[in-house]
């Protein structure tokens, strides 16, 4: 049975454009990592269960926010481990603050026969889409592509120096 996932990809509109919220992974695997390692409030889900209902679901475990409204469906992605992930975005705020995710137990350290608990989500922040696909899994950049085509709006690239590549930035230098 392949694995499936569900997540929601919040946006929101900001001076610097358009903002999209994503969440970092707790435990001690992801501690010291940051680029490429952040992720859309997604989760698993069973067969026969409605993706986005589970994605509510999931956001809401990961965050302690509760949202619902319009959706805006981005599709499916099949990640490099064969897990395909589902995305519905939404225009909505919310004060990376003020999560609250579910934790986990897991034995650390290795060998050691201590369980400890750790959040499932330890960061959430708001990123724009050049950054974000910067911070973003692998595989799941394609989700900001989608976004962006949605809302007719260009993801500015980045120079090797890590600085945007958009007229309006240029201008401000």
């Amino acid at each position: 049975m392949k694995k499936r996932s569900a997540g929601i990809l919040l946006f929101r509109r900001a001076e610097a454009g358009i903002e999209v919220f994503l969440v970092h992974p707790g435990g001690p695997f992801w501690a010291k990592k940051d680029l490429g390692a952040w992720s859309l409030p997604k989760g698993e889900y069973e067969d026969g269960e409605d993706p986005l209902t589970a994605a509510k679901r999931e956001f809401t475990e990961e965050t302690g926010s509760i949202v619902d409204g319009a959706f805006i469906e981005l599709g499916d992605l099949k990640q490099p481990s064969g897990k395909v992930i589902t995305a519905w975005a939404i225009e909505r705020d919310l004060d990376p603050a003020s999560i609250k995710s579910n934790s986990f137990s897991m034995e650390w350290p290795p060998k050691s026969g201590k369980m400890q608990e750790f959040p499932e989500v330890d960061a959430g922040a708001w990123y724009v889409l050049s950054a974000a696909l910067e911070k973003l899994l692998k595989g799941q950049a394609d989700f900001i592509a989608r976004l962006a085509e949605k809302l007719g709006v260009n993801v500015p690239k980045r120079h090797e120096n890590g600085s945007p590549d958009s007229t309006e930035q240029r201008a401000l230098f």
